[in-house]
């Protein structure tokens, strides 16, 4: 399949006065902690006299946790998320982002190999179709369910308060793209192209999707090689382009990971054996290789976008005793070529912080924090980087994580997410155009 270009339907609308419908799926199962500080409240008689228009605008500021709090309080404020009106004046304000985390309990990729070898384990007990959202402004955990989305997938990415899940099955993989805030899920149709384990980048706008799937090709069913990559795109211009494949991928390049990350038009994902970063231009459609800093002494490395650029985080194990062992921040320059270091982890912090770490660590950023998951251990830190504080954050008490192991049962470990709660995703209505709903979705 080879559809190198970019296909307009003028046909192909964003109908910005979205319908829902309110349906089983359409609510929210967020668990809330009760809030026992005492406040002070403004007087109700005030509150009552308010235009309901105001209100609307005034609710429509609210962070999602209090949001789904306030549905609670009258019929009113809970029709608000099936309210056109509302939605409209909440994407008004959508600009205003609430920058959170969200974790899964998620198999490695080992542990799906034992699997398709016919070893066993009971997908009912193993697929808890659940997740657990962070939000670093309150330090505060929250679970979320998945119930809806079939068994067989696994969460492979976030973006524009959409979180995608991927088919664990060799080949043709389907990908879902789902609002945890209301339940609602669409398909992306089929790639073109037989893999395993594919890394997988996703960039939503309220107006565009982008999807790049890169590596783990089949190349017979016993084999795979880092050799393709193909994209999907679709927006509100009525330009479209389905799973387009794009040029090869660099030679001997190692996609661990699986992730990728969306930064001013292109797609970054880290290269292994040696450590360096790969970047697709999705207008120039060509792959290109950066050589990542101090390349042979760093450990566990991640990628994340902040304040439109890409941050690398890893630990730094050099033996010359004038460069200590660290964990270190780099911020990408324009030139896509130089590295700038921007923050270190103080010494201290770090001789604990190795102590506890020995199984190695997985990092997840979103803008000005970044989240830091010890393995083998529920111990997670979180970096604000506009205060340059540590804080060492509170195990999520939903994972079973009380006890030092994070991961709960055997060959699963916390993947992390950055993840922006939006209430109303009305792009993905352009899918829904597209192609036909998914068989296992309601």
């Amino acid at each position: 399949m080879d559809t190198n270009v970019f296909i307009n339907n003028p046909s192909l609308t964003l109908p910005f006065s979205y319908t829902f419908t309110s349906s089983s799926n359409s609510s929210t199962t967020t668990s809330t902690t009760t809030d026992s500080s005492s406040g002070q409240w403004m007087d109700g008689r005030i509150w009552s006299k308010l235009p309901a228009p105001l209100l609307d605008r005034i609710i429509a500021f609210l962070p999602p946790p209090a949001f789904f709090r306030t549905r609670c309080v009258c019929k009113r404020f809970y029709s608000l998320l099936f309210s056109n009106a509302f939605l409209e004046i909440y994407l008004q304000l959508l600009r205003l982002r609430h920058n959170c985390f969200l974790f899964f309990k998620h198999k490695t990729l080992k542990s799906y190999v034992y699997k398709r070898g016919g070893g066993g384990t009971n997908d009912d007990d193993s697929n808890k179709a659940e997740g657990f959202l962070f939000d670093p402004n309150e330090i505060r955990w929250y679970r979320l369910s998945f119930a809806y989305i079939p068994s067989g997938f696994y969460p492979s990415g976030s973006s524009g308060g959409l979180v995608s899940w991927v088919s664990e099955e060799a080949g043709l993989k389907t990908i879902l793209l789902c609002n945890p805030l209301v339940g609602s899920v669409s398909q992306l149709p089929p790639i073109s192209r037989p893999r395993l384990f594919p890394s997988i980048g996703l960039a939503v706008t309220p107006t565009s999707i982008d999807v790049t799937v890169a590596g783990d090709d089949l190349i017979s069913p016993y084999a795979v090689k880092n050799l393709s990559s193909e994209s999907f795109h679709v927006d509100a211009g009525g330009f479209f382009s389905l799973w387009a494949m794009t040029s090869s991928l660099p030679r001997l390049c190692s996609l661990e990971s699986g992730k990728m990350v969306y930064v001013q038009g292109k797609f970054y994902c880290m290269n292994y054996s040696p450590f360096s970063v790969l970047c697709y231009e999705v207008t120039g459609n060509r792959w290109i290789k950066i050589q990542a800093p101090m390349r042979r002494f760093l450990r566990s490395p991640s990628l994340f976008e902040s304040q439109g650029k890409l941050i690398l985080v890893a630990a730094v194990e050099k033996s010359k005793l004038n460069v200590p062992k660290s964990l270190r921040l780099w911020s990408l320059q324009q030139d896509n070529a130089t590295w700038v270091e921007i923050e270190r982890m103080p010494q201290p912090l770090y001789t604990q912080f190795a102590a506890e770490g020995g199984k190695g660590f997985e990092c997840v950023g979103n803008q000005e924090f970044v989240m830091i998951v010890l393995k083998g251990t529920s111990l997670q830190l979180l970096f604000d980087m506009v205060r340059k504080s540590w804080l060492w954050v509170p195990p999520c008490p939903y994972s079973g994580g009380g006890s030092s192991r994070s991961g709960g049962s055997d060959g699963e470990v916390l993947q992390g997410l950055a993840y922006d709660p939006v209430l109303t995703t009305p792009v993905v209505s352009l899918l829904d155009q597209l192609t036909l709903p998914y068989p296992g979705v309601c």
